[in-house]
């Protein structure tokens, strides 16, 4: 695969991972789901708009500048440690369609996770540097779906994006 190719296909996945996410913003009931998916949703459309002017870039030039790809979720690591100091909430009734919408939306984060994973193992030096932010950005966003996953059936916690230290990511 050649980068014009990773990134127009890096376009269809985050397409298809931005449409779950506005999908489903409006119809949680919980305002803490409904947040995440507004939150994530907006960071993938910002994905969108950075690969469309990468495209365009290297559609005019040739050549593409790697710009910070910045993200209001930390990294998997640091949701992991902040796990423990976030609060339980016990699982609630009606919320079965709730964790359907966390599972597709994890569903296609693993999906764009594993194929960013590929072309930065695929694609030579030079070019592989496009992608390797959105696998660190991609693995983040798995991770607060997941543990949203968890706590919906009451297994886990819910996170707010305000109770992480957001200057460690």
């Amino acid at each position: 695969m050649n980068l014009e190719e990773a990134i127009k296909t890096a376009l269809e996945y985050e397409n298809k991972v931005t449409d779950v996410y506005n999908k489903y913003a409006g119809k949680f009931k919980s305002e803490v789901g409904r947040k995440i998916f507004e939150t994530l949703g907006k960071e993938e459309d910002d994905h969108v708009a950075y690969l469309e002017a990468k495209l365009e870039e290297w559609q005019k030039t040739g050549k593409v500048t790697i710009e910070n790809l910045k993200t209001v979720v930390p990294d998997k690591d640091v949701i992991q440690k902040n796990v423990k100091k976030l609060k339980k909430v016990a699982k609630q009734d009606g919320v079965d369609s709730e964790i359907e919408y966390f599972e597709k939306a994890l569903e296609m984060e693993i999906k764009t996770s594993n194929f960013y994973k590929k072309l930065v193992n695929e694609l030579p030096a030079g070019e592989k540097e496009l992608f390797e932010r959105f696998i660190e950005i991609e693995e983040g966003h798995e991770a607060i779906v997941s543990a949203e996953i968890d706590n919906a059936r009451g297994l886990g916690y819910w996170f707010d994006f305000q109770e992480f230290d957001l200057e460690t990511a």
